[in-house]
């Protein structure tokens, strides 16, 4: 421990006492993208000795941009960006625990996934997730750590259930469909993905390492463009608050049926099954052969049929391109996949 963390050791904040702590905890990543790749390289480059990482989607060559993790051989074999985080992470640091999740985190796993987890990165791209975690995280009592980065603008809070103010706090409803700019409409650069998966896990590793007083206590905003950085102060949490002042956990309630998502920007569908399942892609590919082109891995099954192509995960989750319409998603996925 000694060596490998010598010079985290020598920094006051953190000590023999605070690595000890680092490596006896576990941090759930929820989206392995930009952010969530950044912090789960730094956080296992600090010695956190559980990483738990969640995320629905494969590597592609656009994200070699800007997610570290990844390199151009993940984005040509299309491997889950779960399993290819974990995957570099057990090369650079051999000694802790990681844990990939290749899933779409909803209500129905959410609560499975932060349980016995120490502090939640948010790592995703949409509202919807995140009042998710929020929900979870506060009816856990979990802390967790909210960012989000488009263009050269990020922002960051840190909740502490019943101590801060919660997301649902903060912003009461989502942004309107349509009304915020996205990297897949707006772009986004480098360094203000490095600025806010900073802060998140340096905010992490004072939370892990018992060091609260420290926090930063606000809402963080930066444009690394425009040279502008704002601590904004949240005030304390609302009694009226649905999350946190009433405990009304509306997310986390079950929904029959299955679960379509519109993929922003990326003229793509995602079908979740009601019931998780575990395919043959083996069997899959023989039954999908006369009808199109199909390869796939230990991860995945690729299936292209005229102007559709869809991207099959051992759960039968898929990810259907070529379509915006779920109806549309929705008749592909039972016709070529089943249900």
């Amino acid at each position: 421990m000694n060596e490998r963390y010598s010079r985290q050791i020598l920094f006051n904040g953190i000590g023999k006492d605070g690595q000890r702590r680092l490596l006896h905890s576990r941090a759930l990543i929820v989206g392995c993208g930009a952010l969530g790749s950044a912090h789960a390289e730094s956080l296992a480059r600090a010695g956190v000795g559980k990483l738990r990482i969640a995320d629905r989607d494969f590597v592609e060559s656009s994200n070699l941009q800007r997610q570290t993790m990844f390199t151009e051989l993940d984005a040509s074999e299309r491997i889950p960006k779960a399993i290819a985080a974990a995957n570099h992470i057990r090369e650079l640091n051999s000694e802790i625990e990681v844990e990939p999740e290749v899933t779409d985190v909803n209500h129905s796993n959410i609560e499975q996934l932060v349980k016995d987890c120490d502090v939640v990165l948010d790592g995703t791209d949409n509202f919807a997730t995140r009042y998710l975690i929020n929900d979870a995280c506060v009816k856990h009592e979990i802390n967790w750590i909210y960012g989000a980065a488009v263009g050269s603008y990020g922002v960051t809070m840190t909740i502490q259930p019943h101590q801060t103010p919660c997301l649902r706090c903060v912003f009461e409803e989502a942004p309107p469909a349509a009304s915020a700019p996205t990297c897949d409409t707006a772009g986004v650069i480098m360094p203000i993905i490095s600025v806010v998966a900073a802060v998140q896990v340096s905010e992490a590793l004072k939370l892990l390492t018992g060091q609260d007083e420290n926090l930063h206590r606000s809402l963080m905003q930066f444009d690394v463009w425009r040279n502008d950085w704002r601590k904004i102060n949240p005030g304390p949490p609302s009694p009226d608050c649905p999350t946190c002042g009433l405990a009304n956990f509306a997310t986390l309630e079950a929904v029959s049926g299955d679960f379509a998502a519109v993929l922003c920007g990326r003229n793509a569908v995602q079908i979740s099954p009601a019931q998780a399942t575990r395919l043959n892609f083996e069997e899959l590919a023989a039954r999908l052969r006369a009808t199109g082109d199909v390869k796939f891995n230990d991860y995945l099954l690729r299936f292209r049929t005229g102007e559709f192509e869809l991207t099959v995960f051992q759960d039968a989750r898929s990810i259907i391109r070529g379509t915006n319409e779920i109806k549309t998603a929705r008749s592909l996925y039972a016709k070529y996949i089943g249900n």
